[in-house]
């Protein structure tokens, strides 16, 4: 199975979201790129943030975010 361009954008959108704290969180407002706001609003539906334009990590999308961050990081440094 290969990543779909939902899955992509969604990806994308979790690796925008603040590492440091859950107490941090994203606005993706009503002017952002349609598959921008359309990725936010299917995290909220998974359960992976707290509100469909962004808002907070559930305990679900930190622990995403943080594998995101690990794929992105092997992904982007070559190979030794």
């Amino acid at each position: 199975m290969t990543f779909t361009s939902d899955m992509v954008a969604e990806l994308n959108l979790l690796l925008k979201f603040p590492n440091k704290s859950l107490m941090q969180g994203l606005k993706i407002h009503h002017d952002a790129e349609p598959e921008v706001i359309a990725a936010a609003k299917r995290l909220h539906d998974k359960g992976i943030v707290t509100l469909p334009d962004g808002g907070y990590l559930t305990d679900l999308g930190y622990d995403l975010a943080e594998h995101a961050q690990v794929v992105q990081s092997a992904l982007t440094h070559s190979a030794r």
